[in-house]
């Protein structure tokens, strides 16, 4: 199987028929073996009798049927553990994203890219409410990540199969398979797409989300950058913590006991004392909390045989010719 296209569905009866039709029409027309999983997840509606009628007139459409609603990220998760294409392209089941451009996603992966992401360029949201928000969010997700991108919020993206191999997408993570993708090594680019206003219905997707890229931002740079390394990532405000509470609590002691000047500790220097204890005891709790973070990182990798490295192929001599073999 050359391609995949996975498309979670909630809620979209009313055009969900309609956006299949269209993605089997322009895959027809790329004229490589391919899939469309669909996945609904949890629809109250009629979407999952769509979606099944689809799966049993067409053998190229994968019917994943969730139990309830877990969220976009758990969707895609669901379908790329269905997918066996060679290449996996997500896109929303919103009719947002335009099927005709998919070919636009397989000509970047051909051309050596291991990731090709979409990038709203004009927009056709409103400015203040998420046109604004949103670039500053991708912004800082930029700036954290170390990933250049424009666009991190939308789904419509193409991998090569081997990079969706060691991620486990849940919570908001989908966003981010870019930035992880990147630790290991994975050559990203930018596809301009077009941001087709939705037909009908309204958006599950609100500016609600808005308020959760804070915690997303601490989320990715923990994870692109400090994930196999956490006490690096606790280590810089413990040291800076027991410092200033030592530095702190050794004034007071020299104070007191060496006798610089006869004084009620408690009384003149009683919030500075509490402020030494305070800053001390929480390097304390975050240098602990660095060094289990360490050990639940090695029991991790060593518990799961995960990889923290990603090879891209291997070059070697056999029996007087060369062999490589491509991973």
């Amino acid at each position: 199987m050359k391609y995949s296209v996975v498309v979670p569905f909630y809620n979209e009866e009313s055009i969900a028929k309609k956006l299949c039709e269209r993605i089997m029409r322009v895959m027809r027309h790329v004229g490589a073996p391919y899939e469309l999983v669909v996945v609904n997840d949890g629809s109250r509606d009629g979407t999952a009798r769509v979606l099944e009628d689809l799966a049993a007139a067409h053998e190229q459409v994968v019917f994943v049927d969730l139990r309830r609603n877990f969220g976009q990220a758990t969707a895609l998760q669901a379908g790329f553990d269905q997918a066996v294409g060679e290449i996996v392209i997500a896109m929303d089941g919103d009719l947002q994203h335009d099927p005709y451009e998919i070919p636009l996603f397989i000509k970047k992966i051909d051309e050596g890219w291991d990731i090709a992401s979409g990038w709203r360029v004009r927009r056709g949201d409103g400015w203040l409410m998420r046109r604004l928000p949103s670039k500053i969010a991708n912004w800082m997700l930029a700036k954290a990540s170390g990933v250049r991108l424009h666009d991190f919020g939308t789904t419509y993206k193409a991998y090569r199969r081997e990079v969706l191999e060691g991620v486990r997408l849940y919570g908001d993570m989908h966003r981010f398979v870019p930035a992880i993708a990147a630790r290991l090594g994975a050559r990203i680019c930018e596809v301009p797409i077009k941001n087709v206003r939705r037909p009908s219905g309204r958006s599950n997707y609100g500016i609600g989300r808005t308020f959760r890229v804070a915690l997303d931002i601490i989320t990715l740079r923990f994870t692109s950058r400090y994930m196999t390394r956490p006490l690096h990532f606790f280590g810089k405000p413990a040291l800076l913590s027991l410092l200033a509470g030592g530095a702190t609590l050794l004034y007071l002691f020299l104070r007191k006991v060496i006798g610089w000047n006869t004084f009620d500790l408690m009384t003149e220097h009683g919030p500075l004392l509490m402020m030494g204890v305070v800053l001390f005891f929480m390097g304390l709790i975050f240098l602990t909390t660095g060094l289990m973070g360490e050990m639940l990182m090695r029991v991790y990798f060593e518990a799961t045989s995960a990889r923290t490295y990603s090879v891209r192929r291997v070059v070697r001599k056999e029996d007087g010719a060369k062999s490589e073999r491509t991973l």
